[in-house]
């Protein structure tokens, strides 16, 4: 599993949850022809390894082979070639794709195994740079909080795992948080062992997650029992500037449900992403002169349901459910609301997950990008009440992005299992494309 890519490294996170042995990489810029070697290491079972390959061209495509050696000293084999691009220029052009919430966890209702396979191998097909995942992949909500334990927290993580290395090994992915995550910090008690700890060390040493540096700002903050939490992070790439923003971590209270009951919270002032996540975002939206900027979220404040509709509301938009604009008084630290932040700056998409349905959107020159789920059998328009406006349709399938020096073309591709395909109804084909200057 790829991650973390920049200019001159990426890193690979290799797992094998009942293998012991000896893995090593080799790797070049001409496939077939791998003349570079990186030590062996020891892979114990159950255990994540962490490789990081360093000193790679810049711009350039990269093919690598991982070896594994068992630990019963049969003959180390290796995997397929796979390749990876490291960080692209300023007028280059290039692909990324993402997709909404998974939810492996509702089978049948929202989840079929062949059908999110069937996603992942089309999007790899694209070849994009890297992957983005908008939240609720790893939901732990449906486990009981009486008796939720480490294990299975991992075990919601693990499951991910040969889904995602089907496109994974080529495509770098980023990991946004969602609700149903519960990596969050009104859960922290002081202690080691408690949901949101489980949840983001599980996060965090399976998936291969951006740290600040000189390629990405992000949080800074470390954790006790976490250390630095990945949640929120920036990079260029292109012409683009890519910023990943949480609500979750930085909210003194349950952003949406509270782990193990349904109830909601109705004064969304109580939501907040603080004020550090605020200042930075602010910082890194001011001074970047990238082309095109790309916001992630969950959802709009992340909660709620709708894109614009929200966009108004809270520390989003400065008003109360009234309709009175209380943001001086409630986020007196702040200099405007995060959607006036967002258009003031040229923020050319903010994309979303979390309402199940694909919608594009647009306020104040920001288009709102709400995105399917991947892999829901039913094919359902979930949540489409919610949007007064936008174009809707419905599950499954995923979002690709063509960014280039003379625009932005985003496109909905759709989804199908085999059995539900026709002439006119066919998997990989584009639902709906749209373009921007």
């Amino acid at each position: 599993m790829l991650g973390s890519p920049t200019g001159s490294s990426i890193k690979l996170n290799v797992f094998a949850p009942d293998q012991a042995g000896t893995v090593w990489l080799v790797y070049g810029t001409r496939s077939g022809q791998l003349g570079t070697q990186t030590p062996a290491r020891a892979l114990v079972a159950g255990q994540p390894l962490e490789i990081a390959l360093e000193g790679l061209a810049p711009n350039t495509r990269h093919y690598y082979r991982l070896y594994f050696q068992p630990s019963s000293g049969t003959a180390g084999a290796p995997g397929d070639e796979a390749s990876f691009m490291t960080a692209r220029p300023p007028g280059s052009s290039f692909t990324f794709a993402l997709q909404g919430d998974s939810h492996p966890e509702r089978l049948r209702s929202q989840f079929d195994p062949d059908l999110y396979t069937r996603t992942l191998l089309t999007a790899a097909a694209d070849q994009p740079d890297f992957y983005v995942l908008m939240g609720d992949d790893f939901s732990v909500d449906t486990l009981d909080p009486l008796t939720i334990t480490q294990p299975k927290v991992l075990e919601r993580y693990t499951l991910q795992r040969p889904y995602l290395g089907l496109i994974g090994k080529q495509a770098p992915l980023f990991l946004v948080n969602g609700n149903h995550e519960q990596a969050a910090g009104y859960l922290l008690d002081g202690t080691p062992n408690n949901v949101a700890v489980w949840a983001q060390n599980a996060r965090n040493s399976l998936y291969a997650q951006p740290a600040p540096d000189g390629f990405y700002s992000g949080n800074p903050t470390p954790v006790p029992h976490i250390g630095l939490l990945r949640n929120y992070f920036a990079w260029s790439w292109g012409d683009a500037l890519f910023v990943v923003i949480d609500p979750y971590w930085h909210s003194p209270v349950a952003v949406d449900n509270v782990l193990g009951d349904g109830t909601k919270r109705s004064n969304l002032w109580d939501v907040t992403h603080g004020d550090a996540q605020y200042q930075w975002l602010k910082r890194t939206l001011e001074g970047s002169t990238a082309r095109y900027k790309f916001v992630f979220a969950h959802h709009v404040m992340g909660t709620g349901r709708g894109g614009v509709e929200l966009a108004k509301l809270w520390e989003w938009g400065g008003e109360s459910a009234g309709g009175q604009f209380d943001f001086p008084v409630k986020r007196p630290n702040w200099t405007e609301p995060l959607h006036r932040l967002m258009a003031r700056t040229g923020v050319t998409i903010f994309f979303q997950g979390h309402d199940h349905i694909w919608v594009r959107q647009k306020l104040d020159g920001v288009t709102y990008q709400t995105v399917s789920e991947p892999a829901d059998p039913n094919y359902t328009l979930w949540n489409a009440d919610a949007f007064q406006s936008g174009d809707k349709f419905p599950n499954s399938g995923y979002t690709r992005v063509r960014v280039a020096p003379e625009g932005v073309q985003v496109d909905y591709v759709r989804s199908l299992l085999q059995r539900d395909e026709s002439a006119t109804r066919v998997h990989g084909s584009t639902v709906f494309s749209y373009r921007l200057p």
